[in-house]
């Protein structure tokens, strides 16, 4: 198989950092996705701010 990473050959059985390579290829990885470098195409969402906003709009229809 091949590293998803460093696109070296490797081999799946016996390989404790499957399917990476090494502990390098993995670790790099793993700080790629900390970092929030890895993105899906497509527009942004703001699910999070949207779901505050009504919150928002809730609390002060009930305080009146």
């Amino acid at each position: 198989m091949i590293c998803p990473l460093c696109q070296q050959s490797t081999t799946w059985e016996g390989n404790p950092w499957r399917p990476f390579c090494s502990e390098r290829c993995q670790v790099t990885d793993l700080g790629t996705w900390v970092m929030e470098q890895y993105r899906i195409p497509g527009p942004s969402l703001t699910m999070e701010q949207t779901v505050l906003e009504s919150s928002d709009r809730q609390d002060r229809t009930d305080s009146t």
